[in-house]
């Protein structure tokens, strides 16, 4: 009888009532290695001694087996992985994603049109484009998409490349992206960071989130959107004002968060990884539209019965 690396519970007779039997209907007790054999040859000196008779083997029957968790000693229990209980997400989020794609699926919000991957000039060359996403980005923080369309504009008439912002004098700059939000912020912050990429990166961008960051006026969102539509790589989930908003207001982060990177960091821990691509755009374009910072549109929203921020509005 080969030992395995499970215990096994079942209920077995006696041989004989007085050969060492605990009585019928007993657990057997399970057996270590190597004893198995120690123990059978002592029950057969045992049966010679006592001239219990062997029986000729009856047919096979049917047991209910029920099968412990191993002790980590046999060799089939190396190498498993202990179960794990299923993490947490949000209740009916599959249900409000669908609600919400059915919404958007016009694509005739803001940044659908206006956004940063409509900002750049598709027939320059891979680095001035990718330039030119970072630029807009920047430009993006605290603006409206259409006043951010409207300065990318004013710049790529003049030539939007490293070397010509580098050239243009702090006034100029100025009264092309006015009115951004912070616009004599972002002029510094340009200039900055169009320095650093000529010396240290050819005139391109990086192509991490860790380099980008460090770039004068680039955060966590324009890193990761700049290395989605820059790079073509999903890094992480891209989390503004609208995301962070949508995500508290439909309970999809485990607690309350107060910072988009506290959201974003919340997101990722239960959204599928496939999905981190399209929820930036996808919950702007339906915060611009319906779920509003004041006096959101609940009455015309496919989610009216399943938020909970509308049922206390």
């Amino acid at each position: 009888m080969m030992a395995v690396g499970v215990r096994m519970a079942t209920r077995s007779r006696s041989c004989a009532r007085g050969a060492g039997s605990r009585g019928g209907g007993e657990e057997a007790v399970p057996l270590r290695r190597g004893e198995a054999a120690a123990d059978q040859g002592a029950i057969f000196a045992e049966g010679r001694q006592s001239h219990c008779p062997v029986k000729r083997q009856r047919k096979a029957q049917r047991l209910c087996v029920a099968y412990e968790a191993a002790d980590g000693d046999g060799e089939e229990g190396k190498g498993a992985e202990p179960l794990q209980a299923p993490g947490w997400e949000p209740q009916d989020w599959r249900r409000q994603l669908a609600n919400i794609r059915t919404m958007r699926s016009r694509k005739d919000a803001p940044v659908d049109q206006l956004g940063a991957e409509h900002c750049y000039d598709p027939s320059a060359p891979p680095k001035v484009r990718r330039y030119q996403v970072l630029v807009s980005l920047m430009l993006s923080s605290q603006t409206k998409d259409q006043v951010t369309a409207g300065a990318m504009q004013r710049l790529r008439a003049r030539g939007l490349t490293v070397d010509s912002v580098l050239q243009m004098d702090d006034s100029t700059l100025g009264a092309l992206i006015h009115p951004v939000g912070f616009w004599r912020s972002k002029v510094k912050y340009i200039k900055q960071t169009s320095a650093i990429l000529q010396q240290c990166y050819g005139g391109d961008i990086p192509s991490s989130v860790a380099e980008l960051v460090a770039l004068p006026g680039v955060g966590p969102k324009m890193a990761h959107l700049a290395m989605a539509v820059a790079w073509g790589t999903v890094s992480g989930i891209a989390v503004d004002t609208h995301v962070h908003r949508i995500a508290n207001r439909l309970r999809w982060t485990r607690k309350q968060t107060k910072a988009p990177e506290q959201t974003r960091a919340a997101l990722e821990e239960w959204l599928p990884r496939e999905l981190w691509g399209e929820i930036n755009t996808l919950l702007v374009g339906f915060g611009q539209q319906t779920c509003l910072p004041l006096h959101p549109r609940c009455q015309t929203c496919l989610n009216q019965e399943l938020c909970p921020a509308a049922q206390g509005l």
